[in-house]
């Protein structure tokens, strides 16, 4: 039977999501607790493949368990998620078509990035410090300009597997976080994301806000499908995948 699990986690000690060899992942951690407890190997199926580093608010992945074998019972999540450690949590399971995909259903998906411009030592390992400040009105003038059903190659990570580049954008803006002075973070939405997108997208309009650029220069940027003519991508300890929508 195939449920959808529900789990979140802090990136930091990860190589990624993705299963590698010789490397400690998310998926690899949490399939070997399961294997563990159920003493069969486990596949899971994220949702989507975050970087080395990037932190996830809410994961959804896809898992085939024996028929009859409810995965929401305490005593088997409590188990798993000891077993996984504790930059991992498995919060909850739903019993889903037999076809149902985590990755390919889903219809959005949003992240969130953090920046902080007043030296705050509680952000440290999760937001993005920018002690001389940036232009948050000039980057939304230029985020705006991005919306829509675009090619996003000038935003992505080279030589990837995907058919084509082409997004739906739906949102992207900076909002000021209320009561903490000098803390932003940065939301965007699509129905899909390239590898890298988010922390390049960042990059480029922090040249924005640092007045490197004029707003309207990132239409140049997007029309030039180069790598290279979009900024540094920023550090991935900042990033939250968000959300995920079905």
């Amino acid at each position: 039977m195939r449920w959808f699990m529900t789990l979140s986690y802090l990136g930091a000690p990860f190589h990624g999501w993705q299963r590698q060899p010789g490397e400690v992942t998310v998926q690899s951690t949490i399939e070997d607790a399961m294997a563990t407890v159920l003493r069969t190997p486990v596949p899971i199926t994220g949702a989507g493949r975050t970087d080395a580093g990037v932190n996830a608010r809410r994961m959804v992945a896809h898992v085939d368990l024996p028929d009859g074998f409810d995965p929401r019972e305490q005593r088997f999540m409590r188990a798993v998620n000891s077993i996984a450690g504790p930059h991992i949590a498995i919060e909850s399971f739903e019993p889903v078509a037999a076809d149902a995909h985590a990755r390919f259903d889903a219809t959005e998906r949003s992240y969130r990035y953090f920046v902080h411009t007043a030296k705050w030592p509680f952000a440290a390992g999760l937001s993005w410090y920018v002690p001389n400040g940036l232009d948050f009105d000039a980057m939304n003038e230029a985020a705006a300009l991005m919306l829509g059903r675009r090619d996003f190659t000038s935003f992505s990570k080279l030589h990837t597997d995907v058919k084509t580049n082409i997004c739906d954008l739906r949102r992207a803006r900076w909002h000021a976080i209320e009561g903490d002075g000098g803390r932003y973070y940065f939301e965007i939405a699509a129905d899909r994301f390239l590898r890298n997108m988010v922390r390049a997208v960042v990059g480029t309009l922090a040249e924005v806000g640092r007045g490197k650029m004029r707003p309207e220069g990132i239409i140049d940027v997007l029309e030039r499908k180069d790598r290279c003519a979009a900024g540094t991508s920023v550090p991935g300890e900042a990033l939250f995948l968000w959300d995920v929508k079905y």
